[in-house]
């Protein structure tokens, strides 16, 4: 285990901060359970090569490394929360719970092959999934169900998804949101996040708030949140984010953080191609912002403050840029145009997470280097861009910031 953390070790109050640490998941064999039969249903379009993607991988946590930012594996802190055998026991169980075929024959017998297992390989079969063909066959009575599903492939599905770790959980402040998930596809996700909220010390629970758990049946993903600053938080009211969900997220921050005094809901088109507000929307700067040209008249922005009792005061707001001005306390912001402002390059390289950037420091970005007109107008614009190879892993529809789940990042 970790050594144990005299204060709150999670910190991040801006999304532009110098990034000090952050937690990752490589690309794994979840990836070599993909077929075309079931891409719809784990939220791909094209099968990856798995050693490329790996590659470029290994790329962009080198490129973090370098600017001094401590990666972590998701896995790891996992394995380390798993090495306990009760607690090892428990997520066994809530694993197998999120079975699509929950039979209770299966069940005992996955249940006794896992339980065998070292503390890694279960956290690596939570991730990767389990076939039928890698338990040993055993003796038991057949369910209904078992007959049912017996021409589908696993027992358990792999969740391919998950080196896309913005989503299932987002650090606000010294505080965590564990988010519940809009499709069946990533719902173990947040369950393994809060598994190392609970029991890693390195999470420091006893000083790191709970601001949102994956229980509350209303989604929001970490796409959707961007810490503007200590005091604002901007979350996309979009696909995979809903409005309930930005009420009960804002009420908690509202009630538990001093600091927060505000959280804009940007209303966004509830379609695959813009799904998180970070595909459309990202914070280079102090006052820079890059913005998917095609969407800035379909926003809609609402601000959301504390009243009485621990309510919600919402209010419309009429712009986009003057409510980040206000909110942010600036008297001028440059919304700078993917694709360098042209309709044709924005909408491709917005496909490729042209406006996904992750920021590492106050005007330094990674982006995937095939951008090449959007890398070229953030640099237009005084920002420095850091490029990574991204042909593999852009087929999971996702850029540098969705790879990304900040941890700590100095403060501004």
């Amino acid at each position: 285990m970790c050594a144990v953390n005299r204060g709150p070790f999670l910190n991040v109050k801006s999304e532009i901060g110098t990034l000090k640490a952050v937690l990752l998941h490589k690309p794994g064999k979840e990836l070599e359970k993909l077929t075309p039969e079931y891409l719809s249903e784990l939220l791909f379009d094209d099968i990856p090569w798995l050693k490329k993607m790996r590659e470029e991988h290994d790329e962009f946590a080198n490129a973090l490394r370098q600017r001094g930012t401590q990666v972590y594996y998701v896995e790891n802190l996992l394995a380390e929360v798993l090495e306990n055998v009760e607690i090892k026991k428990n997520f066994i169980n809530d694993l197998l719970d999120t079975r699509r075929d929950n039979s209770q024959g299966l069940n005992e017998v996955l249940f006794n092959y896992i339980s065998e297992k070292s503390a890694m390989e279960v956290a690596q079969i939570a991730i990767s999934g389990l076939g039928k063909t890698e338990i040993p066959p055993v003796k038991r009575e057949y369910s209904l169900s078992d007959y049912v599903n017996k021409d589908y492939p696993l027992c358990i599905n792999p969740i391919p998804n998950m080196y896309f770790m913005r989503d299932p959980a987002a650090v606000i402040g010294n505080g965590i949101s564990i988010n519940s998930m809009h499709t069946d596809a990533r719902r173990r996700e947040p369950m393994i996040l809060k598994y190392i909220y609970d029991y890693n010390p390195m999470f420091a629970k006893e000083h790191s708030p709970l601001w949102f758990d994956y229980t509350i049946p209303y989604s929001i993903e970490g796409g959707d949140i961007l810490v503007l600053s200590k005091e604002v938080i901007a979350i996309g009211c979009s696909q995979r984010t809903t409005s309930n969900a930005i009420e009960v997220i804002a009420k908690n921050l509202f009630a538990e953080n001093e600091d927060i005094k505000e959280v804009l809901a940007v209303q966004i088109p509830p379609v695959r191609a813009f799904m998180h507000l970070d595909t459309v929307f990202t914070m280079v700067d102090r006052d820079k912002f890059t913005i998917y040209p095609g969407i800035q008249d379909k926003v809609r922005v609402y601000s959301l403050t504390r009243s009485g009792n621990n309510n919600v005061k919402v209010k419309v707001e009429d712009d986009l840029l003057e409510t980040l001005k206000r909110s942010l306390k600036i008297s001028a912001i440059n919304l700078i145009q993917s694709g360098g402002g042209d309709a044709i390059t924005a909408a491709r390289e917005q496909w490729n997470d042209s406006t996904n950037t992750l920021a590492i420091a106050p005007g330094v970005v990674v982006t995937y280097s095939r951008n090449e007109m959007s890398n070229e107008v953030l640099r237009k614009n005084g920002v420095e861009v850091v490029e990574i190879d991204g042909s593999e892993l852009v087929r999971g529809r996702g850029g540098p910031r969705c790879m990304s789940m900040p941890l700590v990042r100095e403060e501004i």
